[in-house]
């Protein structure tokens, strides 16, 4: 009933092998890419199947709703298929791209709270207060069904399916209550969640999902924020995906020995690519840090003309490319003829990057790592 609803709203999106990712890991790697999706994520299967559905029965007239952005844009666009007028209540975090497309889409946007939570809290108090009908993102058997709920609604549809496919979860470190929940058995939630991966920052899992997850996943992991980065970054420059930070995470745990996929046929799916445009240059620079593509070091230097050009030269000779310099004339341990020299530089890789220190280290320069 489901596939029904969503058949005249949603992309049929590709899935694809890749050479590269199954190269890396040993694994026959494909990727789902949802981030090619309608509103450029999943979250519109799930509340597309909803609304669709609450409107057949009649129960909706106006919908509320709280998202970190994702479903946020699919309540709004499903919303107005159906001309629903809807409010949607996101943390303030939220990225600007989703805050707009969201309104784009015409629905009317309040922005509260620090994460997911806080919205969560406040688009109820708005429900009560205006009679709208909320649509939650996740903890809604109709929300799953659909695709929203990702974990929860494809493990649960898998496993009667093919009960032999084993169905994975990945969460971000900062951010663990479905890894906690998981491995206690138990709903479990957070104080705190702390992670670049905002469509996934979640304290208070669903009860739902909880049960469906502790009864269909076959387990949970996590990878950190570094390793989303330079999944996100591998992405754009092999698969030329923009992909967001909780779309990146499988792809994450598959190249970071988080999976076991040697010999196996892998399917990632890349929820959705709703990354902000003035976001990605942080996402690159952690992403190169954690794949050593880019040095981060300071070095003393005498405070004299000449002393920084000779240091250049050597990093050119070496075929590392500065990109940052900074000096640092005011630490209290400093002689006052020296300067400290914060750089850095673009280098291959790992064992150049080495080579590029011990080069310097070889013409006399303390390095100290940043």
């Amino acid at each position: 009933l489901a596939a029904k609803r969503l058949e005249p709203t949603i992309h049929r999106t590709k899935i694809e092998s890749s050479k590269t990712f199954s190269d890396m890991t040993g694994g026959e790697i494909y990727l789902k890419f949802e981030n090619q999706q309608k509103t450029g994520s999943f979250k519109i299967r799930g509340a597309s199947n909803k609304i669709a559905a609450l409107v057949e029965r009649g129960e909706i007239t106006s919908a509320v709703a709280s998202s970190a952005g994702n479903h946020a844009q699919g309540v709004a666009y499903a919303s107005h298929v159906h001309n629903i007028p809807a409010t949607i209540v996101m943390p303030k975090s939220a990225p600007i791209a989703k805050v707009s497309a969201t309104e784009g889409y015409g629905a009317k946007v309040v922005l509260y709270g620090d994460c997911y939570d806080d919205a969560y809290k406040k688009a109820v108090e708005i429900q009560e207060k205006e009679g709208a009908t909320f649509l939650h993102p996740y903890d809604d058997l109709e929300v799953m069904a659909g695709g929203g709920g990702l974990l929860a609604g494809v493990a649960a549809c898998i496993k009667q399916i093919n009960p032999r496919v084993q169905i994975i979860g990945v969460q971000a470190e900062g951010a663990p209550a479905i890894y906690n929940s998981f491995k206690e058995k138990k709903h479990v939630t957070t104080d705190s969640a702390v992670t670049i991966a905002d469509g996934i920052a979640v304290k208070i899992p669903g009860d739902k999902t909880v049960e469906l997850i502790n009864k269909y996943a076959d387990d949970v992991v996590t990878v950190s924020d570094a390793e989303i980065s330079e999944a996100i970054l591998l992405l754009l420059e092999r698969t030329k995906q923009v992909v967001e930070p909780a779309g990146a995470t499988p792809l994450a745990a598959v190249l970071n020995n988080k999976v076991d996929v040697k010999g196996k046929k892998i399917a990632c799916v890349l929820s959705g690519g709703n990354i902000d445009v003035s976001f990605i240059h942080r996402i690159i620079e952690l992403g190169l840090v954690t794949r050593e593509r880019k040095l981060k070091f300071k070095t003393t230097l005498l405070d004299i003309p000449g002393s920084l050009e000779h240091l250049s030269h050597i990093l050119a000779e070496a075929n590392a490319n500065i990109v940052m310099v900074q000096h640092d004339r005011l630490s209290a341990d400093l002689d006052p003829n020296e300067a400290i020299i914060h750089i850095a530089c673009e280098v291959g890789g790992r064992e150049h990057g080495e080579r590029v220190i011990k080069v310097l280290e070889k013409n006399g320069y303390n390095i100290v790592m940043e």
